[in-house]
C-alpha cells in the first residue's frame, strides 16, 4: 500500500512575531495494511442481545380543575376552600432500556424508567416473547433500579472496571427504546467524575459525546472490547436533541448498588455526619493546599464527631484517595456500607493528622444530604424568617416546612405537598424539629395540622 503524500513544514516569519512551527514528517496510514473494513461488528454482536426494551404502565390521577363557581366569594365562603372536581384516573405509558446483568434474568436500568409503575414489560432482541418483570429494588438517589424476568441462559453483559476508563476511549451507547431493535451510536469518553450536574443526588458520571437518544435511559455504554463501563442516564440539552454531552453512571457504582438491590432490595449508604464546603481560592491560600474539603459543621454524636473531627478541618484523603471537591467526598462515603471503617486524613492548624472513622447508616441518621430531618421520606426544615417572607406566610404561623419529598417513600404516598407547614401533630404544637420528633415517636397514624395556601388542613399519616 502506497503512503499518502506528506508536506514538510519549516519555520516561517510573520510580521510582528516569530512563530516556530515544528517541522516533522508524519506518515499517514490506513487502519489496516490488508484489504479489510474497519468494523466493530463482532464486538457489538456479542452484546446487543444484552440490552433490552422496557415498557411500563402506571395509573395516575389528574387533579380536577377548580370549579368555576369558586370564583364567586359568596360560594367560596359557603363551601370552603377545598371544593374541587373528582380527580380522574388515566393510564400513563413510557419506554426505556435496560441491561441484562445475570443469566437468570436480573436487569439493571434507571429508577426513573420504572419508578411507580404498576406493570413492567421486557422485550429482548431476537426473542419474540414478552416478559413481565418484577421490580426487585430501587435507589432513587443514584437513579438505579433492578428488575427480574423469569428464565435461564439470558445473554448477560460483562462489567469493566470504570476506574480504568480514560478520556479519549472509544465507546458505544446501546439502547432499545422502541422494542423493534437496538440503536447504537459511537463516540469517545469526553470526561470523568462529572458531578454537580443536578440530575441525581449522587453523581459521578462518565461524560460522552456518543449520542444518547430519547428512550435510551437505562441502556449500556460499552468500550471497544464490548464491556459495560456505564448505564446511560441523561443528555444535556435544551431542545430535546443530542448536543454531544451525555452522562452515564459508572459501572463500579452500578455493580455495588445492583448487588445490594438484589440481595436486600435496597442500598444502605454510609453516613459521616458532616456539612462540607468548597475550598475557595482564599481558603486554599489559608490552608496552603490546592485540594481538599472544608468541614463547616460536624453533627453531635455522629461518626465524625466520635472520631474527633471538628469544624474547620480540611479533609484531604479517605482511605488514601485524594478528595478534590465536596462531591468526591459525598460519593466516596455514600458508596460505602454502614459500619465500614475508613481512614480520614485531614489538616488542622497547619498539622496533618489521620483518624479512623466507623461510618454509620445514612438511612437511620434522620438526616439527608440536604441537611433536613427525614420523616418517612418528608424532608423537613425549621420554618425561617426568609421562608416566611418568600412564601408570604403570616407572622402567627410557626412550624416546620416540607422542603422536599423522597421518591417512592411513604411520604410520597401521603397527602403532603412541598411547601406544606406542619403546625401541630395530634395534640402537640410544632415549634421545632425536636417537637416533631417527640410527637411522632409513637407508632400508628397521626393527625397532622398543616398550613397550605392560606388555609389549615388535616392530614392523617
Amino acid at each position: 500500500m502506497k503512503k499518502l503524500t506528506t508536506f514538510l513544514l519549516t519555520s516561517i516569519l510573520l510580521v510582528g512575531a516569530n512563530i516556530d512551527i515544528v517541522s516533522k514528517k508524519h506518515d499517514r496510514k490506513m487502519p489496516s495494511d490488508s484489504d479489510e473494513l474497519l468494523s466493530y461488528n463482532k464486538i457489538l454482536k456479542d452484546v446487543k442481545n444484552s440490552v433490552v426494551n422496557i415498557s411500563t404502565e402506571k395509573s395516575v390521577s389528574s387533579r380536577g380543575q377548580r370549579n368555576p363557581f369558586m370564583n364567586d366569594p359568596f360560594f367560596r365562603e359557603f363551601f370552603g376552600g377545598g371544593f374541587h372536581q373528582i380527580p380522574r384516573k388515566r393510564m400513563e405509558r413510557s419506554l426505556g432500556s435496560g441491561v441484562i446483568i445475570s443469566s437468570d434474568g436480573y436487569i439493571v436500568t434507571n429508577n426513573h424508567v420504572v419508578a411507580g409503575s404498576d406493570k413492567v414489560l421486557v422485550t429482548i432482541p431476537d426473542d419474540k416473547k414478552e416478559y413481565e418483570a418484577k421490580i426487585i429494588g430501587t435507589d432513587p438517589k443514584s437513579d438505579l433500579a433492578v428488575i427480574k424476568i423469569q428464565g435461564k441462559k439470558f445473554n448477560k453483559i460483562n462489567f469493566y472496571d470504570s476506574d480504568n476508563v480514560r478520556i479519549g476511549d472509544v465507546v458505544f451507547a446501546i439502547g432499545n427504546p422502541f422494542g423493534v431493535g437496538e440503536t447504537i451510536t459511537s463516540g469517545i469518553v469526553s470526561g470523568k467524575n462529572r458531578s454537580s450536574v443536578g440530575i441525581n443526588e449522587y453523581e459521578n458520571f462518565i461524560q460522552t459525546d456518543a449520542p444518547i437518544n430519547p428512550g435510551n435511559s437505562g441502556g449500556a455504554l460499552i468500550n471497544s472490547l464490548g464491556y459495560l463501563i456505564g448505564i446511560n442516564t441523561a443528555i444535556l440539552t435544551k431542545s430535546g436533541g443530542n448536543n454531544g454531552v451525555g452522562f452515564s453512571i459508572p459501572s463500579n457504582m452500578v455493580a455495588r448498588i445492583a448487588n445490594s438491590l438484589i440481595d436486600n432490595g435496597s442500598f444502605e449508604r454510609a453516613w459521616l455526619g458532616v456539612v462540607i464546603g468548597e475550598l475557595t481560592s482564599e481558603l486554599a491560600d489559608y490552608y496552603n493546599k490546592d485540594y481538599g474539603v472544608v468541614l463547616t459543621s460536624v453533627k453531635k454524636g455522629s461518626p465524625a464527631d466520635k472520631a474527633g473531627l471538628k469544624r474547620g478541618d480540611l479533609v484531604l484523603e479517605v482511605d488514601g484517595k485524594r478528595i478534590n471537591n465536596p462531591s468526591m467526598l459525598k460519593n466516596t462515603i455514600g458508596n460505602k456500607r454502614p459500619n465500614t471503617k475508613v481512614k480520614v486524613k485531614f489538616q488542622r492548624s497547619k498539622r496533618v493528622k489521620t483518624v479512623t472513622v466507623k461510618l454509620a447508616s445514612l438511612n437511620k441518621s434522620g438526616f439527608t444530604l440536604k441537611d433536613g430531618y427525614n420523616y418517612q421520606g418528608l424532608i423537613l426544615n425549621q420554618l425561617s424568617t426568609e421562608d416566611k417572607n418568600r412564601f408570604r406566610v403570616p407572622d402567627d404561623i410557626v412550624g416546620v416546612m416540607v422542603r422536599d419529598i423522597e421518591k417512592n417513600s411513604e411520604g410520597e404516598k401521603s397527602n403532603f405537598r412541598k411547601g406544606d407547614i406542619i403546625v401541630q401533630c395530634d395534640n402537640t404544637e410544632i415549634l421545632s424539629i425536636e417537637d416533631l420528633k417527640r410527637a411522632t415517636n409513637k407508632k400508628g397514624k397521626k393527625q397532622f395540622f398543616i398550613y397550605r395556601n392560606g388555609n389549615i388542613y388535616i392530614v392523617l399519616f
